[in-house]
């Protein structure tokens, strides 16, 4: 076996770990402020850009990306949505939510969105991405010389780049955050002690936007995503197989679950994805340690029940990269300041998600208690008009600062 190539060292001002939502907005940013940045990312550029994720975009975050030119395609073919409905005990109930709000949600999936931050970064910025990285490791991140190695698939050669700051942005199973030492921050989790089972259907929507059907038997839920597509979801014990539900057994389900007077009826059509997902949410505090700043998922992890996890990617990003910036020229305020600034939102939005959990899922809880203080809660939901408009804010979230 030949040895090794000889490592190679460079060095540049950000390097940037994980190419997704977050870790591809800090470096566009930075790239546009002219301050050096490096994106190692794990897998191939056509598996983020292929890669299944969430769909839901809350405006301010559209607004945000479009005020540095990265919203273009989005602003031009995303579908926008102005209310979902809830169906309860065989009745539709619509949520007007752009009626209560003024704001909307846009329906662009993650992948699409990765694509557009990719094409801006490497393809016309000229951005330094580098993917398919190998064996990536942190060195020094509580010193003066913070570095990032990894290894060249290709190659095999070991390269080294050093720098003044590490964006962590590789996900709940990334190495950045892996690389704190323990007691240096506290990671707190929270279950709801639910999964469910996502589905993708090759079938044409059956309802114009999101249904959320609360029943005895499980949460169930309808999103359009395509003309030709559609995404679900029920809700199943935590553990479940998901080849426990084969074809006729997922749709007999959605078929009781989403069942109101008045409503189309499904259109059934071939499964192309079954993933179980436990809900459970996770916070790091504080999301930083030396030089190494967290964004996104390495730093927390929220259930999909209220599609907040790209947003808050896309939250943390925009106050990493503006706080980057500004160390760049000699104000380190923003770093100083960064963590404390994400979690005001992170919080808010973990609380509103624990809050419509109980909604969806305390029907089917067993737990008397649980079920008549979930529908207490929708009857409020549906009742009173400054509920109503509370809600609305919280679910299309907050333009400014929580």
């Amino acid at each position: 076996m030949n040895p090794p190539a000889s490592a190679s060292f460079t060095r540049t001002s950000v390097a940037v770990v994980g190419a997704g939502p977050a870790g591809l907005t800090v470096a566009n940013l930075l790239r546009a402020a002219g301050v050096d940045c490096v994106v190692l990312e794990a897998e191939s550029r056509e598996f983020i850009e292929q890669r299944p994720r969430a769909g839901f975009m809350e405006e301010w975050a559209v607004r945000a990306l479009a005020r540095h030119g990265l919203a273009d395609r989005l602003l031009e073919t995303a579908e926008t949505q102005e209310e979902f409905e809830f169906r309860v005990d065989g009745q539709r109930h619509t949520f007007r939510t752009a009626e209560l709000s003024g704001r909307r949600h846009f329906v662009y999936p993650q992948p699409l969105l990765v694509t557009d931050l990719v094409a801006a970064y490497v393809d016309r910025a000229g951005g330094d991405a580098r993917f398919g990285v190998r064996d990536v490791g942190l060195h020094d991140i509580d010193g003066d010389r913070p570095a990032v190695s990894y290894t060249d698939p290709r190659t095999g050669a070991r390269h080294h780049i050093s720098c003044d700051i590490i964006a962590g942005c590789d996900g709940a199973r990334g190495v950045t955050r892996a690389a704190i030492p323990a007691g240096r921050t506290v990671l707190t989790r929270y279950d709801h002690g639910v999964a469910w089972l996502a589905l993708l259907a090759e079938a044409p929507p059956s309802a114009d936007g999101v249904v959320f059907g609360i029943h005895e038997r499980g949460f169930g839920a309808h999103m359009a995503r395509s003309p030709q597509v559609t995404r679900y979801y029920l809700q199943v014990p935590p553990g479940t197989d998901a080849d426990d539900w084969p074809h006729a057994r997922v749709w007999d389900e959605l078929h009781t679950r989403l069942a109101a007077a008045g409503a189309p009826p499904l259109t059934e059509g071939p499964l192309r994805e079954k993933v179980v997902l436990d809900m459970h949410n996770y916070v790091v505090e504080p999301m930083a340690y030396g030089r190494l700043y967290l964004a996104g998922d390495a730093a927390h992890l929220v259930a999909p029940i209220a599609a907040k996890g790209m947003n808050l990617a896309i939250n943390d990003a925009l106050l990493l990269a503006e706080a980057l910036i500004a160390h760049h020229h000699g104000d380190d305020t923003g770093l100083t300041g960064y963590s404390d600034a994400c979690l005001r939102r992170v919080w808010q939005y973990l609380e509103f998600s624990q809050w419509l959990s109980e909604v969806l899922h305390g029907a089917s809880s067993g737990d008397r208690f649980r079920a008549g203080t979930a529908s207490a809660r929708l009857r409020r939901l549906l009742g009173s008009r400054p509920a109503a408009e509370a809600f609305a804010g919280l679910y299309l979230g907050e333009e400014a600062d929580l």
